[in-house]
């Protein structure tokens, strides 16, 4: 673990609005949450550093308990809602992020048996953990596998061959068809990663300038059998990254098995995507006193909520366990010390990117995302820049940054963004008095 973690934590600081309507799981929620989050529908209500609670009127006699554990956050409502979290867990954190639920005092009976029950499952589950696999766990790739692997990225090869030496003209009008058929084939083979990277050449059809970004990706995809295909030569970290590519799983005792990296940490953006019926909340932190960048991947299918334990503008005291490669970047949270307070996270120099993204390329040629904290840059409709005149793109696809551009007003402020090949994805923004804007 490392050192220069901070010892003493302060009180949390008090989320805005845009953070807890962030934690809704859809639109009908954030409706319904300010709808309940008038001061005159909760009563005995209070706070502590790492909890919030109150009693909600409803329609009926009794009172809904809402509380919530702000070091996670977790949450817990007496209501029947099957949403989660529920309107009423919502209403509360809106009412205590405009300073309407009172510092102090000592919680109720129920909040402290809510309280306990967690600690105990977590010193439960924390022990279970820790304690030695019993027997032998299959491996993570059979011999079989490996072999079923290696031809389907033999046969991939040798189509990308005939697709250069005929030409891709004719992409547009068979492509669709050819890459399913080749998907579908890759799946067979046990290579879901590389399929995957199939499945989403359909993308690039869209561009102006597709034939162009078809062959970088062609020449991506080659890239990686060519390196499956040679990973014994390869060095460890690099050969660990093409199997993860290739779409060898790697289990998660054995990434919680390796050294974990304890810092605080700040939660700078989130981005929701969807991939084959699925969600996939992409959730990028970084480590206040080792400056890495970290990934938390969720995934829940399409309608129901996402894992909102990460909350973007906080920053919390954990350790991180990180998956095996070249340049790590997806990580689990291992453990969870709980909540620190601090300010905006320390931007770099916008004139620093290329250097650091082009490391990250170095160890790992497939990386498609990065995040980035850019401090004192100015955003423009198409670009930020730098107070010395330096720039770089947004992604195109984002269309104008008008909310970034509001909060800005033409001064500097510090941006959090995901870098991708084609332009920066705003993710959220710090206004002059150090108060979060999700983008």
């Amino acid at each position: 673990m490392s050192a220069g973690v901070a010892s003493v934590r302060r009180v949390i600081e008090r989320w805005s609005r845009d953070q807890v309507l962030s934690l809704a799981p859809d639109a009908a929620s954030q409706k319904a949450a300010a709808g309940v989050s008038a001061p005159g529908k909760w009563s005995g209500s209070g706070a502590l550093p790492d909890v919030v609670w109150g009693e909600c009127k409803g329609s009926g006699a009794t009172p809904y308990r809402a509380c919530v554990d702000l070091s996670e956050p977790a949450y817990k409502c007496s209501c029947p809602s099957r949403k989660f979290p529920c309107k009423h867990a919502l209403g509360l954190l809106l009412l205590w992020a405009s300073d309407g639920v009172p510092d102090g005092g000592a919680p109720a009976g129920w909040v402290t048996e809510w309280l306990e029950q967690r600690r105990s499952r977590a010193e439960q589950q924390d022990r279970r953990e820790r304690e030695p696999a019993k027997g032998s766990r299959p491996s993570s790739g059979s011999a079989q596998r490996e072999s079923r692997v290696a031809a389907g990225l033999s046969e991939l090869e040798r189509w990308l061959t005939d697709q250069i030496a005929h030409g891709i003209a004719g992409a547009r009008q068979t492509g669709l068809a050819d890459w399913d058929e080749l998907g579908r084939r890759l799946v067979d083979a046990q290579a879901p990663g590389v399929a995957g990277a199939v499945s989403r050449l359909s993308r690039v059809l869209r561009e102006e300038d597709w034939p162009g970004l078809l062959l970088e990706e062609y020449a991506l995809i080659h890239l990686l059998a060519v390196a499956h295909r040679r990973a014994a030569g390869l060095p460890a970290g690099l050969a660990e990254t093409v199997r993860s590519r290739v779409g060898f799983p790697i289990i998660r005792e054995d990434v919680l098995a390796s050294p974990w990296i304890r810092d605080d940490w700040d939660v700078v953006g989130a981005r929701d995507e969807e991939q084959d019926r699925l969600v996939a909340r992409r959730v990028w932190l970084q480590g206040r006193a080792t400056g890495r960048a970290a990934l938390v991947l969720s995934f829940a299918p399409i309608g129901q909520a996402l894992d909102a334990s990460l909350v973007t503008g906080t920053t919390i005291d954990a350790a991180l366990a990180y998956y095996p490669g070249a340049s790590p970047v997806r990580a689990l949270v291992a453990e969870r010390y709980g909540p620190a307070t601090a300010g905006p996270p320390a931007g770099t120099k916008l004139s620093r990117v290329p250097g650091r993204i082009a490391e990250v390329l170095a160890g790992d040629p497939w990386a498609d995302s990065w995040p980035v904290v850019l401090g004192d840059v100015i955003p423009s409709t198409e670009s930020l820049v730098d107070e010395s005149g330096n720039g770089l793109p947004l992604h195109p696809a984002g269309g104008v940054p008008w909310r970034l551009l509001a909060v800005s007003g033409g001064r500097p402020v510090t941006v959090a963004a995901e870098w991708t090949p084609r332009g920066l994805r705003p993710l959220t923004v710090w206004d002059e008095e150090g108060q979060v804007v999700r983008l």
